[in-house]
């Protein structure tokens, strides 16, 4: 269905740096009000349980999506294990037992399953009589279940592969991958491979890896997300711990996830766990559930790949939430998480499934297109000179002085000596011209405003840096984990931070440098520390220096005979006579965040430093060229190539001109990633994206949803109002079917006799055609 008019003749206005991928998800064009069936998103839904005559409850379980329906494969019921396999259509929500054929596997569980191709393959798992307790044992067999005709098949493969249970297993690139697993002595952390391309030609390959290997480990969820996969808690014995690892397939290379870089305040990783289930789905990965320090909690905690950030989800008001449980099982089909199964409170087994919505939203990419600003250096208005060899670093002032107030006043104040020094120019350009000397055509008044100068004598250019790219991202690129330069860089930032009141900066740089401190770089941390005066990193240093575990290790190192005599002394003293423990209860300032202060900006902040002047339909509107620029790839070329002499731009989407309310939403959107707007606003705005060259249709994907959600008969005119002005043809019908199906009680909102004559003549026109023939008759017979 065509929409939006416009937005399709806006094509010619796009900025020439816009490529529009039309075959991607993310394009503009793919996005149509179809007015359907719908799914609340974030909505957990219960749907049919497992009937007993079907398949016993049951945890330690396997699930696959295949087409649109989840197969479920073993586990236990509590007395038994089991190897039937289960078949829920995901359409017609309905249970049935799976057509097989050929011998299954063994009764098992703690097995893995995945799909590859038409088929899904089972391995390994523990067999046995849990019942009477014998010929209990771990198995390395392979089956292949094909689903186009239900024949179960062994591949018979050579290898040396330990027989293992509770283990991870995936597919990529035409492989399945085993990883760790229990083999009924030890845990372990190897990690084996086999191609499913070819049954005669398959053997079982050991890989070998490097990096941050996970600690041997038993009962945790694998996953695959932008081609590398995601290993997250389990169980590790003493050493069980909320780590996410990510390994490369490619290099065959492990690494810690680091979460140093989440400030206090911010949503910390779930908690250690055990027994839970992980998906992934577009950039994002899904962990619910699993025994947690003797705890079943039900939140739906979410990791997002490209931030490396956590969260946990809120679930629509409408939700039926599962309790919690572990030895669950899930898949993906579509753009929805099916839960099936697992144990719960006082060990019971459960037979129900669950659904659960995702968010398809593009990503946010505020920070992104800030940073990206930030590299450029493009339309720099301020030029900073630092330390004594006067390096120099550009930057936005529009941006700095939202972000620092320290900055802002420097930047206040080397703007007071420019006028003043631009009044003396002019004075002494006057007495000049009376007396017949001229400026030639290169003169400063041809070459636009110089760069505002900034002296900071106590900064320097590469601490300063890392300064700048925390205030137009928020948060800093850590160098090499452990490497003392590198800590060392990251303290003068620190030093910075305390300085320039950023208690943000100051919090990751502590967390950073804390969780930097090693056997290795402690001593020259602390001494640094103590030059410094850091005393709160100074503190961190000494306490894991005189740790039992660490402090002959320190003491024998090189480094410590060139110690400073006075920190030598320190050391001693805190190692016979530990200080007391001071607890405080006061809460720590994580500062403002980059959309609080952006926000702040647009709403007056910042008004004292706006260069540019938006027109919508003559009325001004001030703002900020780089930020406009930085999100929006059509003013970025407007403003490199043809920025206007006058400084003010019209404001339009194509030929349409935006309500003040709506205009304000786009703004909103742009300085600092707002996609929140009545549903009116929303239709405006819809082809903005397009037109203006956003990174991607985060915000039209938002108008969508709004628009779907949010239609009411109390908006219900305004909204006919603006599709009408818009041209949005489909949402206007949807508008007036609406309208005349309740009637009665939108004849009585106020504002439908403000609507304009042609309008009242279409909601006319449509309870006309809504009336049957059988209506008219009986009012024709009345008359």
């Amino acid at each position: 269905m065509s929409w939006f008019p416009g937005a399709m003749s806006c094509k010619s206005k796009v900025a020439p740096s816009v490529d529009f991928d039309h075959s991607c998800s993310d394009s503009v064009e793919y996005l149509t009000l179809n007015f359907g069936p719908f799914e609340t998103v974030h909505r957990w839904r219960r749907l049919p349980p497992c009937d007993e005559f079907v398949g016993a409850r049951r945890s330690k379980h396997t699930v696959v999506a295949y087409r649109d329906a989840i197969y479920v494969f073993g586990g236990d019921n509590g007395k038994n294990m089991l190897n039937d396999l289960l078949r829920f259509d995901v359409k017609d929500c309905s249970w049935c037992r799976a057509f097989t054929t050929g011998t299954p596997p063994a009764p098992r569980y703690h097995h893995s399953a995945v799909v590859y191709g038409s088929s899904m393959f089972v391995f390994g798992g523990y067999t046995g009589d849990i019942y009477s307790n014998s010929n209990l044992k771990n198995k390395n067999d392979l089956f292949e279940y094909k689903f186009a005709t239900g024949q179960w098949a062994e591949w018979k493969v050579e290898g040396r592969l330990v027989a293992r249970s509770a283990h991870g297993a995936t597919v990529y690139n035409d492989k399945l991958w085993i990883f760790a697993g229990y083999d009924g002595n030890a845990r372990l952390n190897d990690m084996w491979t086999i191609s499913l391309q070819d049954r005669e030609q398959a053997n079982w390959e050991e890989i070998e890896q490097s990096g941050e290997i996970p600690p041997s480990c038993c009962n945790f969820p694998v996953a695959v997300c932008q081609d590398k996969m995601f290993v997250f808690s389990g169980q590790s014995g003493a050493k069980i711990t909320n780590n996410l690892f990510q390994f490369e397939f490619k290099g065959h290379i492990w690494t810690r996830i680091p979460t140093e870089h989440l400030l206090r305040g911010s949503p910390p990783p779930p908690q250690r766990r055990y027994g839970h289930t992980m998906v992934a789905f577009d950039r994002h990965l899904y962990v619910f559930g699993g025994a947690a320090d003797n705890t079943l909690p039900n939140e739906l905690h979410c990791y997002d790949v490209d931030s490396q950030t956590w969260e946990v989800i809120q679930a629509s008001t409408d939700s039926e939430m599962p309790s919690g449980r572990l030895f669950h099982a899930a898949a993906v089909i579509h753009d929805a998480m099916y839960i099936f199964g697992g144990t719960v409170d006082n060990n019971v087994r459960s037979g129900e499934m669950y659904r659960f919505q995702f968010s398809c939203y593009p990503k946010c990419t505020l920070h992104e297109d800030y940073g990206k600003l930030w590299e450029n250096r493009q339309f720099c208005d301020v030029e900073f000179i630092l330390g004594e060899r006067e390096e120099k670093v550009l930057g936005h002032i529009a941006i700095v002085t939202a972000r620092c107030k320290w900055l802002r006043k420097k930047i206040l104040q080397a703007r007071d000596r420019q006028k003043q020094k631009s009044k003396l120019e002019c004075n002494e350009e006057s007495e000049d011209s009376g007396s017949g000397s001229q400026k030639d055509s290169s003169g400063r008044s041809s070459r636009g405003p110089p760069l505002l100068e900034v002296s900071i004598r106590e900064a320097d250019a590469q601490p300063f840096e890392v300064l700048m790219q925390f205030l137009y991202t928020d948060k800093i690129q850590y160098p090499r984990r452990g490497h003392v330069q590198d800590v060392l860089l990251i303290m003068d930032v620190y030093k910075l931070a305390l300085s320039f009141k950023l208690s943000r900066l100051e919090q990751l740089c502590v967390q950073y440098i804390e969780a930097s401190v090693d056997l290795q770089n402690v001593l020259s941390v602390c001494e640094n520390a103590n030059k410094l005066q850091l005393d709160q990193l100074k503190e961190h240093c000494l306490n894991f220096v005189v740790k039992e575990s660490h402090f002959n290790q320190v003491i024998m190192t090189k480094e410590f005979e060139h110690l400073s005599t006075p920190l030598i002394v320190e050391i001693v003293r805190r190692k016979q006579q530990p200080p007391p423990r001071v607890y405080s209860d006061l809460p720590v300032d994580i500062g403002t965040s980059l959309v609080q202060d952006m926000k702040a900006c647009l709403e007056g902040a910042g008004h004292e430093f706006c260069d540019i002047i938006l027109l919508l339909d003559g009325h001004p509107r001030p703002a900020h060229k780089a930020i406009l620029a930085a999100r929006s790839s059509y003013f970025e070329a407007m403003f490199r190539s043809f920025m206007p002499e006058d400084g003010q731009v019209n404001i339009s989407i194509g030929e349409m001109v935006p309500s003040t309310q709506a205009f304000e939403s786009m703004l909103r959107y742009i300085y600092y990633g707002d996609v929140n707007m009545p549903p009116e606003d929303s239709l405006y705005l819809f082809a903005a994206p397009y037109y203006y060259g956003f990174s991607n249709n985060r915000l039209q994907a938002y108008c969508k949803q709004n628009l779907e959600m949010n239609v009411t008969v109390e908006n219900v005119l305004q909204i006919l109002e603006a599709a009408d002005k818009t041209q949005a043809l489909d949402m206007k019908k949807h508008c007036l079917h609406i309208i005349v199906h309740q009637f009665t009680k939108v004849s009585k909102l106020p504002n439908l006799r403000s609507l304009s004559q042609p309008l009242l003549l279409d909601i006319i026109d449509s309870l006309a055609s809504h009336i049957s023939d059988k209506q008219c008759t009986e009012m024709s017979s009345d008359i």
